[in-house]
């Protein structure tokens, strides 16, 4: 029992206040996944990817950034880099499979998962990461601002670090619709209703300029389209001669309005169901 009332306010105040927060063991997985309430790192022993060799259409992208990240796994100078453009086109999947890629010749590398809405937390999560001896991917899937969306303030402690400086074993990946990560008719009202129109775009559209690579991706041609379908077939064991493949892809695309490699997939495991192949 406690009877002195200095103990009791001690002793509520350590309920409210947890210990500083330790680091996980990151040996024990390659990926993790960053969440809040309370913090922690999640291990991820077996990543959705698809293998570097099946992304079809995206070479420029892809050899910017595999040289990227093996020059950061093996401890050199990298720069965060900003995947933008077409949606379905691979730049989440060109990420994971450039971990994947390079992780089996530089185990220090890892990759954590962080949320959009989990920006404000970046800095406890950077302050876990710093001294730790492997080398992260902070990756952040579909990042882009709204109207009065204050989240990209917390970026800029990832791109330029604070007073701290961004850690040496952190780079940042982070993919998006958005060339700019905001809406266009954002940008515009920003320009219109701003005393001073250049400063007010300057502060959220310079949030681009931070990433040192960006990477485009851009719709795709039917021959790609084509050419990713045939090769998932060929690295799934699944037979389908060229003339039925043509015809059914076309038409799959046709009902969707769209050509991309998410349809692309989609088509695949539809084919891949019909003919009892398991992925």
């Amino acid at each position: 029992m406690i009877d002195d009332p200095m103990d009791r306010i001690a002793a509520a105040l350590e309920r409210i206040s947890p210990p500083p927060l330790q680091a996980p063991d990151f040996d024990a997985a390659g990926a993790f996944v960053w969440h809040t309430g309370p913090d922690h790192l999640a291990p991820v022993h077996k990543v959705s990817k698809v293998d570097l060799e099946l992304l079809i259409g995206v070479d420029r992208a892809r050899d910017t950034l595999l040289a990227n990240t093996t020059q950061f796994a093996a401890g050199l100078p990298a720069n965060n880099a900003l995947l933008w453009g077409a949606r379905g086109m691979g730049k989440s999947s060109l990420v994971k499979a450039i971990h994947a890629h390079v992780h089996a010749s530089h185990e220090n590398l890892r990759i954590v998962e962080l949320q959009r809405e989990d920006l404000p937390s970046v800095g406890r999560l950077l302050g876990l990461l710093r001294d730790a001896p492997q080398r992260f991917i902070l990756f952040c899937d579909d990042l882009s601002f709204g109207h009065d969306d204050a989240h990209y303030k917390s970026l800029k402690a990832v791109l330029d670090g604070g007073i701290e400086g961004r850690p040496d074993n952190v780079v940042l990946y982070a993919t998006s619709n958005r060339r700019h990560l905001m809406p266009r008719d954002m940008i515009e009202n920003e320009r219109g209703s701003a005393i001073n129109p250049a400063e007010a775009v300057e502060e959220k559209v310079s949030l681009s300029d931070r990433f040192g690579l960006w990477l485009g991706f851009h719709p795709c041609d039917q021959q790609q389209y084509l050419e990713m379908i045939r090769g998932y077939c060929d690295a799934h064991g699944v037979s389908i001669d060229d003339h039925t493949l043509h015809a059914e892809a076309i038409e799959w695309q046709a009902t969707r309005g769209s050509r991309s490699g998410r349809v692309a997939w989609q088509y695949f495991v539809d084919l891949a169901g019909r003919q009892g192949v398991t992925l």
